[in-house]
């Protein structure tokens, strides 16, 4: 009879499947089967934290064929990954089948393996568990913590500081680390200060260098010469004297190697030495963990990539001291095995540091088998994990001082010269923003006794600046998250790619700038929630998290500690008036976005009206610079927007570029900078024959116009969308180009389709046109008549497919596509679920007409059928109204999706 063995991905199935043999079947969960519902009330505080969780097509279908696997099977072995989220997700698969019933007489047991090696495997298998019940209350707790954080806090900002996206736990700890540092970088001013050195010979004729640290008696710190004239004061003193030798100083120090790789410095090493970002060395380092054809054989070639252990397993350091004295001979193997200590402030589960599986699969013998980065990356992690078990290196070093006869003037000689490579042979570490210098470990100084005469050759004074802190790096921005205690090693990649992904910062030359969206919102956080951007209060939190995954803690009692202060913190803010933000920000931040001007006038003036301030303000989308004196004046800029100052934007540094006069009307056609970015106008505000203003036409430039670039014709032409593209050449209807909201698009009759970054809805031609219509979806399809009258038709929404009738719609199941309902189970869908459209108000408060009611509201149905809950809340003594809900949520012979957790 064949047993189950569930692991998160395919690849590592089929190599476990191989070692397994034929009494067992491995099949994958795909990662996470199920997730908190990406709405407001998935973690519900007041119910003691009960969380609902779904699945989304994808999960129940990989929960449908492990169901059907389980059929006659008499044990289930639940193989993920050796970490909380493992554990986590192991634990979602034996509640999910639980539910389905699909466990009565199942032995269920749980296996962990560091390396997806055979031996590995079958010892797993040997040595099976119960699910880690701490460890998965861990995951819980921190689950819940990052849902509330975001759910709760990122509305905040949504009404508080329009624009704004999102926030988070981590996330907005990270941030506040950039955003703090580009400070320090911009406060930073620069000190001046001069060096002076010398090159002499020996007796026997050799040069060596020799720097000045002694000057008129006083030993020499950084800022004592800090102007040219002093520098060549102490210059012209070096030159009148002659030197001999005062000391000669030699020792010998020792270099220990660096411990093998774990998550963070296996990040930051790549991205030094191979310039990998986090995101590409940890999908590098998954291919190699899950398994590389080799020999027509999967082979696991790295154990297990997310770890913050640096120890590793007994057999495998004695097979690495074997390797060693076999590959470099016995004077490169210590005495004993290195152990090593993980120095993060919470480290948590005893895994193994990252190192080869088989350290007899050198990098030069698998590299055939590896793409470009999979070879770097395996190299640079083999190399650690062998040079982690190496001898110290050894350098002599040797100081030699010079004097002369009054002993007022010195200079020093350092050299070193390596007496005993070790490990150094294997390998070099990198340290942070300062590339590796093999010649540091080279320089070697010529024999030298003391009282021996040195002749000058030439003296030389070098002005110097001190530098600013530099911007924090992939690899450094990981590291001071790992020496702060934040975060979590699996979580680093995805955190960075978040705050990308938010245009919060964005990575120039390797290095994390902060954006001006990111800095409001720091600043916003750091003035209104500073307890929870605090870098020691997440690090406690992230204790507190250590202490449930160890049995120390009961994670309910730590969530409910947190959420009572934070939901008071929240509650502060619901006075808070927007203008109150805004001065706070504009406080904060006006040296940043109003520097002082080289001519010393006043950054604040404002260029339009001379007599105004220009200060911080907010629109609608987000936040941009404006006049005091509005409206009598209307002068904006952005904050930052493409074709603005820096980027090309030269010609619109006032505000406002003329194009020419449209021949048709006689107006003046220009560009003009808004709130919310760059837009073309036609004419000036005005009034109409009965005393009413008017407002011109305006058109906003799309991602990729360039407003250096637009002449009259390209304005015109962005003034009179839509533009006929022309016919298509099968169905004979017009294609026209247009800009929504979303960004610039074709349409087609029912059809429409976004142009592609690199089109120009003023320049697509009809083939290129034709082409993108080819892959176009319909907005809905028509099903037929209703039997009451009427027609039934399924939209696209922005919440998923709907069905409408009249003013009745009805959101469809899950996972159903819109092409595969018939008419009849739209009738049924719509008779069981659906739900009428409020009546929209026209102006007055008079009811618009019936036949646009319908359009109006068929883009969003899911909300107005949502509302019905809010209302019924609000009076809970009703307790028929509670049921509604109740109803909505259980649709028929539909899988377990939405389950509880807590208990």
């Amino acid at each position: 009879m064949t047993d189950i063995v569930v692991v998160e991905s395919p690849a590592k199935a089929k190599t476990i499947e191989k070692y397994l043999g034929g009494d067992f079947r491995v099949l994958a969960s795909f990662g996470h089967v199920r997730d908190l519902p990406a709405k407001d009330g998935s973690v519900r505080p007041e119910e003691d934290f009960a969380m609902d969780w779904e699945a989304d097509e994808r999960g129940q279908k990989q929960m449908r064929a492990i169901s059907s696997a389980l059929r006659g099977a008499k044990r289930l072995y639940l193989a993920t990954d050796p970490d909380r989220e493992g554990e986590a997700i192991s634990w979602h698969v034996k509640d999910m089948l639980e539910r389905a019933g699909a466990l009565k007489g199942v032995n269920v047991q749980r296996i962990t393996f560091n390396e997806i090696t055979k031996r590995a495997v079958q010892h797993a298998m040997a040595h099976p568990r119960q699910l880690d019940l701490p460890l998965i209350e861990a995951y819980l707790a921190r689950r819940a913590l990052d849902y509330l954080v975001g759910f709760t806090l990122s509305p905040v900002l949504w009404r508080k500081l329009p624009g704004s996206k999102s926030a988070g736990r981590v996330q907005s700890v990270a941030l506040r680390l950039i955003c703090e540092r580009e400070s320090e970088i911009e406060a930073f001013i620069a000190r001046e200060y001069w060096t002076v050195q010398g090159r002499f010979t020996t007796p026997a004729g050799i040069p060596f260098p020799a720097r000045l640290t002694h000057h008129q008696g006083r030993k020499l710190e950084q800022f004592d010469l800090g102007n040219e004239a002093q520098a060549m004061a102490a210059k012209a003193a070096v030159e009148a004297a002659s030197f001999t030798v005062g000391s000669v100083e030699k020792k010998r120090a020792k270099r220990n190697p660096p411990p093998p790789f774990q998550t963070s410095t296996l990040q930051q090493e790549a991205s030094r030495k191979l310039g990998f970002g986090a995101q590409a060395t940890m999908r590098t380092a998954q291919g190699l963990y899950e398994g590389v054809a080799i020999g027509g054989e999967t082979v696991g070639l790295i154990t297990y990539m997310r770890t913050d252990g640096v120890q590793m397993a007994r057999e495998a350091v004695q097979e690495l001291r074997a390797h060693i004295k076999r590959a470099f001979g016995e004077e490169y193997l210590p005495g004993a095995p290195r152990e090593y200590s993980s120095r993060a402030k919470n480290a948590q589960e005893a895994h193994e540091a990252i190192r080869p599986t088989d350290v007899a699969r050198t990098p030069e013998s698998v590299a055939p088998y590896l793409n470009d980065q999979q070879r770097k990356l395996y190299e640079l992690i083999w190399k650690r994990a062998v040079a982690s078990q190496m001898q110290s290196a050894e350098l002599d070093q040797t100081v030699v001082e010079l004097v002369e006869p009054s002993g007022k003037t010195r200079l020093r000689a350092n050299g070193s010269v390596i007496a005993f490579d070790g490990f150094l042979k294997l390998y070099r570490e990198d340290t942070d923003d300062a590339p590796d210098d093999g010649d540091e470990d080279s320089r070697i100084l010529p024999p030298m006794r003391e009282k021996d005469p040195v002749k000058r050759q030439s003296v030389e004074a070098t002005q110097h600046f001190t530098q600013p802190p530099p911007r924090y790096s992939e690899a450094s921005l990981v590291k001071k998250l790992e020496e702060l205690g934040i975060g979590r090693p699996s979580t680093y990649a995805s955190i960075l790619q978040v705050l990308q992904d938010r245009e919060y910062v964005k990575l120039d030359k390797r290095r994390f700038i902060p954006e001006d969206r990111g800095r409001l919102v720091t600043s916003f956080l750091v003035a209104f929630f500073e307890r929870y951007v605090d870098t020691g209060f997440t690090a406690g939190l992230e204790e507190q998290l250590d202490d449930i995954s160890g049995g120390r803690a009961d994670w309910r009692a730590v969530m409910h500690a947190f959420w009572n202060d934070f939901r008071a913190a929240v509650d502060a803010t619901k006075d808070l008036k927007i203008s109150d933000v805004i001065d706070r920000l504009d406080s904060e931040l006006g040296s940043h976005f109003f520097p002082k001007p080289a001519d010393g006038g006043d950054p604040r003036a404002c260029p339009s009206c001379s007599t105004g301030r220009i200060g911080l303000r907010l629109g609608r989308t987000g936040a941009f610079i404006g006049c005091s004196n509005y409206p009598e004046c209307r002068y904006t800029r952005p904050l930052a927007v493409p074709g603005g100052e820096g980027e090309g934007g030269g010609a619109l540094a006032d505000g406002v570029r003329v194009l020419g006069t449209d021949p048709v009307t006689g107006l003046e056609v220009s560009l003009r900078r808004g709130p919310y970015g760059i837009y073309a106008q036609l004419g000036e505000p005005g009034v109409d024959a009965k005393g009413k203003p008017t407002k011109p036409k305006r058109a906003s430039l799309s991602r990729g116009m360039d407003p250096e670039t637009m002449t009259l014709e390209s304005g015109l032409a962005l003034l009179s969308m839509p533009r006929v593209v022309g016919l298509h050449p099968e169905t004979g209807e017009e294609i026209t180009s247009n800009l929504g909201r979303f960004g610039p698009y074709l349409k087609m009759g029912a059809l429409s389709k976004s142009l592609d970054r690199d089109d120009d809805p003023l320049t697509i031609g009809l083939n290129r046109a034709v082409d993108l219509m080819a892959s176009a979806k319909p907005r809905g399809v028509t099903l037929g008549e209703h039997p009451k009258g009427g027609i039934v038709e399924v939209r696209r929404g922005r919440f998923g497919p709907y069905l409408m009738h009249g003013t009745r719609v009805a959101n469809l199941p899950r996972g159903t596509e819109m092409e595969a309902v018939t008419l009849e189970e739209g009738i049924a869908i719509l008779a069981e679920k659906g739900k009428e459209l409020p009546p929209l108000k026209g102006k007055g408060g008079k009811k618009a007409p019936a036949k646009k009611a319908a359009p109006k509201r068929a883009e969003a149905p899911a909300p107005a059928v949502k509302k019905a809950a809010p209302a019924k809340k609000a009076a809970p003594a009703k307790k028929p109204a509670a049921k509604k809900p109740a109803a909505k949520k259980a649709p028929a012979k539909k899988p377990a999706v939405k389950t509880k957790a807590g208990g």
